[in-house]
């Protein structure tokens, strides 16, 4: 969707836009196992809205042994593997006709390694972001599906406002915190009464003032970052902009905030897509 005026705020997911897309582990977990590619992404966007991911993103369940073999069992689904099976052979009638076995999955060894994947900055958005913050002239918040990691796991925090890139945002939008994910509407609707209020509370400040947050902040003012169309879709629909991000391929959505900012905003990473790592490959389709 082409953005028409200089927003005020801009929202940023974090997974896949700001940090390293776990969508790229996946990837690689399936090229490397012989997995059909997409079938992951398939079975967690067809377990919607509770499968056992969903209500992790949303704080209702602990990530533990419980979690984990209900992850595995929503990745082993017999029905839901012969429907995305018989989606594929659609595309691709070369496909034999008798539909093969599902294929086995470590879901929690893969959650893990799709965690630690993602823990690193976005080579080219962090730049960007670091410049938009000095450059003092937006709202800078983050909308994210999130997972909350108990104590001593390796990804735990526990002072979750403390972690850097979040220092950068001035209103962080976390779904485990929340018990709303994307793309339920009233995510969104909560991220706008969360910016008003911070817009509004900050209207005397002299950045307010001279940013005219007295009239706080609406859904027209907001430019998202995502880089899941159906995320960036329910935005709109709530009058948001958008830029989509594609794996791997950041650069691009840098490029599109630079046309909307009038900013330099780039670093000084080479512009070359992540490629998939193809190594020990066996994907069959």
């Amino acid at each position: 969707m082409a953005v028409q005026k200089k927003p005020k705020v801009l929202l940023f997911d974090m997974g896949g836009v700001c940090v390293k897309s776990p969508f790229q582990a996946i990837l690689d977990y399936e090229l490397g196992k012989g997995i059909p590619p997409g079938w992951v992404n398939y079975s967690i966007s067809r377990t919607s809205p509770n499968g056992f991911w969903h209500q992790l993103e949303r704080g209702e369940i602990p990530l533990d042994k419980a979690f984990y073999d209900g992850f595995s069992q929503d990745l082993h689904h017999a029905g839901r593997w012969r429907d995305f099976y018989n989606r594929e052979r659609s595309r691709n009638p070369s496909l034999p006709q008798e539909i093969p076995p599902i294929p086995s999955i470590d879901a929690q060894w893969l959650f893990e390694e799709m965690m630690r994947s993602s823990k690193g900055p976005d080579p080219w958005m962090f730049p960007a972001l670091q410049n938009l913050k000095k450059s003092d002239g937006f709202i800078l918040a983050a909308l994210s599906n999130t997972i909350i990691f108990p104590p001593g796991h390796e990804l735990y925090i526990k002072d979750f406002s403390s972690d850097p890139l979040r220092s950068l945002f001035d209103v962080f939008v976390s779904s485990a915190h929340i018990g709303l994910r994307k793309p339920d509407p009233k995510v969104y609707q909560f991220a706008v009464a969360e910016l008003d209020k911070f817009a509004k509370a900050n209207a005397g400040s002299s950045r307010g003032q001279r940013l005219n947050w007295t009239e706080g902040v609406q859904p027209g003012d907001i430019v998202f970052l995502d880089d899941i169309g159906e995320n960036l879709k329910a935005a709109r629909l709530q009058g948001f902009g958008t830029i989509k991000v594609n794996l791997g391929k950041a650069f691009e959505a840098v490029d599109e905030l630079e046309r909307l900012t009038g900013l330099e905003l780039a670093g000084d990473h080479p512009r070359i897509p992540v490629q998939p790592n193809r190594t020990g490959s066996k994907a069959k389709l």
